[in-house]
């Protein structure tokens, strides 16, 4: 198992950050369907546990068979390559996991996520986990700004160093140090346990999952943060109904069109 936690700051506020993150989920979700792969959304609804916890509840099935390892789609039947995702989304704490039919057990990713208004990504232990899983646990922190990013992947448009919001006066985030100053400022502390659990290739593919969501997590805040004047002064009403209409693009969208082009090998 690999226990990573990326630490992502953000030029907003953590209320802002709730309406962002779910506009751009909806946006990424649509980009990435198309040719028969892409996500389908099975429940988005409220709901409420025993102990009180409330939020919303969302549950997809990823058909995503072309960005998986070669190695393990020469070994994997047809069909056995969709993942399923639950998510409880009780902001600021968030709690994902991803499972896979033919696997079973044998493989999860599961991440938690805490989002801290005014936080640097100083925050040692946000989540407050074992003394034991911290001596496992990788601390990466992700600059959107400045880390590099595959060439495929890149767009002008999604370049923070050259956005400006008109509607925020934020960015562009040329500033090496931008971390340190840029107000306002949150970090989302997102704690990811992968397990992949087949005899030969194990080490292998968690290492190509690790890779695989720190470029997916470092792509996503770059759109993020490029988009703050679409998802800037939304509400979550707005987000909803944007939501449902996208729920119904992606169920035409994905049995229509071409691949979506940035699928991922190893």
């Amino acid at each position: 198992m690999i226990i990573n936690e990326y630490r992502v700051i953000n030029n907003c506020t953590e209320a802002e950050y709730q309406v962002a993150q779910l506009y751009a989920t909806a946006l990424a979700s649509e980009e990435n369907t198309g040719g028969g792969e892409g996500v389908e959304v099975i429940k988005n609804e409220p709901y409420e546990k025993e102990d009180g916890e409330k939020g919303q509840y969302t549950y997809k099935i990823f058909r995503l068979a072309s960005r998986v390892p070669a190695i393990v789609k020469a070994v994997a039947p047809a069909g056995a390559l969709d993942l399923y995702e639950e998510a409880w989304n009780a902001y600021p704490y968030c709690k994902t996991v991803l499972k896979n039919g033919y696997m079973k057990d044998a493989f999860s990713i599961v991440y938690e996520t805490l989002h801290v208004d005014g936080s640097r990504g100083e925050i040692d232990n946000a989540l407050n986990i074992s003394k034991d899983l911290l001596k496992k646990r990788n601390v990466i922190i992700i600059d959107v700004a400045h880390d590099k990013i595959n060439p495929k992947d890149y767009k002008a448009e999604e370049d923070p160093k050259l956005y400006h919001s008109e509607k925020t006066g934020r960015g562009p985030l040329t500033d090496p140090d931008w971390q340190k100053k840029c107000e306002p400022v949150m970090t989302c502390y997102k704690l990811v346990y992968i397990e992949f659990k087949w005899f030969g290739i194990q080490g292998k593919v968690e290492s190509f999952l690790a890779r695989t969501i720190h470029t997916l997590f470092t792509k996503f805040h770059r759109q993020l943060f490029c988009w703050t004047d679409k998802w800037y002064g939304m509400t979550i009403e707005d987000i909803r109904a944007l939501e449902e209409k996208i729920k119904e693009d992606l169920d035409k969208k994905r049995n229509e069109g071409e691949l979506p082009a940035n699928t991922l090998e190893d």
